[in-house]
């Protein structure tokens, strides 16, 4: 019986041995190749059934290379690993036909995994993919944890087709640039990104807005007017906070769900529009629909394909990269040059539990900065805007923890909630196993019994 072949294209050495000798192990046929263009050869010579492919090499861009090898064996699967963490990059990934998207320091049971699910597909005929007509624009959306590179993912897949979403999520998440990535990465990128707050409008506005009206229809409907359903053409209505649709509506979008053809208020020419729909919601659906205030059916419907965005107290790993991202955006708002926040100002943001979530943490951003006149951000100077709990925290005198003090604390809190489980707790911590068991070592860590 023949072995599984693997085929490793990366320029770090460590990184090559390392994966060589973890799958040679597990009886695997094992190929390695430093470059680019070595690796495309040898992937010709030994046609291996996967390929763990780097994204940076020294003579070519991985994706170029992970474009090559699908167009030239669809039925390879292909896995790309990196050091860096991006939405664009890991779409485009997606896009162009890898199965899995892996990020630095490897964790060896995720890259583990993703062998045996690549397995799993390069028995079939592969992923199927379009190819990209144009590079896509650096997007918005920053995250390293592990919730933000699963919902990286997730855009990916779901820029190639048009189904229904539906994105769960606090207020201030970020759901709605979600909906626009999915969008804009997507199909029909050329076509309009509609959005309507549903919860802003009162029952009768709301209808206009979805469905348009015809001259008559009610007081005040001086001419006909088109509705986003038919304005959208073949572009993205997205449906903001979806729950507060009132339950005459949801039979309405319930039937365009269904038949994808509605009619304008006060007409009655049954008209069709094939826009796709992406729902986004802060409150329990589901609990809505058992306590009766939202259909069931719609629910099904709306949820085909389901994003859930995690709060940013439960992601503060990428509180740095936040704050890093939002300063620069402040800084070009206010016409202001800050180039860092003190370290007892960033415990204060690590230590706040932002209720807001990230459009909070923006707000406090621009309105520290506003009434900052140098190039730091001082700790008192977001402190009026944290809330009362951070004002009352602040005691004279009181003793303040050290950035590592605050770290190992997380750490620790992480490493009791899993019941000390290795991998478990660096998945939810962001790092490798080996970079958490150093910290475990630094710290003295040791379980309470």
């Amino acid at each position: 019986m023949n072995k599984k072949r693997i085929l490793i294209i990366d320029d770090e050495a460590s990184q090559r041995e390392l994966l060589s000798m973890l799958f040679s192990r597990k009886g695997y046929s094992v190929t390695c190749a430093s470059r680019g263009d070595d690796g495309l050869k040898e992937h010709e010579r030994s046609v291996p059934d996967v390929v763990i492919l780097d994204i940076r090499l020294p003579d070519r861009n991985g994706l170029e290379v992970l474009g090559e090898l699908r167009r030239n064996n669809p039925g390879t699967a292909i896995i790309m690993i990196t050091a860096y963490h991006d939405v664009e990059t890991t779409v485009r990934a997606m896009k162009l036909g890898a199965c899995d998207y892996i990020t630095k320091p490897i964790d060896v049971d995720e890259i583990e995994k993703a062998v045996s699910r690549a397995f799993r597909l390069a028995t079939t005929d592969g992923p199927k993919t379009s190819p990209i007509e144009q590079d896509l624009q650096k997007g918005p959306i920053i995250g390293r944890s592990k919730a933000m590179k699963e919902i990286f993912k997730s855009i990916g897949m779901l820029c190639e087709n048009r189904v229904t979403v539906l994105i769960e999520g606090e207020t201030g998440t970020g759901k709605e640039l979600i909906a626009k990535a999915i969008h804009c990465f997507g199909l029909d990128a050329d076509h309009p990104f509609l959005a309507i707050n549903c919860s802003a409008l009162v029952e009768s506005l709301l209808e206009s807005e979805l469905f348009g009206h015809e001259k008559g229809a009610f007081t005040g409907a001086v001419s006909r007017k088109k509705g986003k359903f038919e304005l959208a053409g073949e572009g993205t209505i997205f449906l903001d906070e979806v729950g507060e649709i009132p339950f005459e509506i949801q039979a309405k979008l319930l039937r365009f769900l269904q038949e994808r053809e509605f009619q304008r208020i006060g007409g009655e020419k049954t008209l069709k529009a094939n826009a796709r729909v992406i729902a986004a919601t802060n409150r329990d659906l589901w609990r809505m629909v058992k306590e009766g205030a939202f259909r069931e059916d719609l629910y099904y419907r709306l949820s085909v394909a389901r994003v859930h965005v995690p709060p940013l107290r439960e992601r503060k790993e990428d509180l740095l990269c936040l704050i890093d991202h939002l300063l620069k955006k402040v800084n070009l708002e206010v016409a202001k040059d800050i180039k860092s926040v003190e370290e007892r100002g960033m415990l204060r943001l690590l230590e706040y539990e932002w209720p807001g979530n990230v459009r909070q943490l923006e707000n406090v951003l621009t309105r520290a900065a506003i009434a900052t006149r140098g190039e730091v951000l001082l700790e008192e100077a977001l402190i009026p805007f944290l809330g009362k709990e951070a004002v009352q925290a602040e005691t004279p005198g009181q003793n303040r923890l050290s950035l590592h003090e605050v770290e190992k604390d997380h750490i620790l809190k992480i490493l009791a909630s899993t019941n000390w489980h290795i991998t478990k707790s660096a998945q939810i911590l962001g790092i490798s196993r080996p970079t958490l068991r150093t910290k475990i070592k630094e710290y003295n860590l040791l379980p309470k019994h």
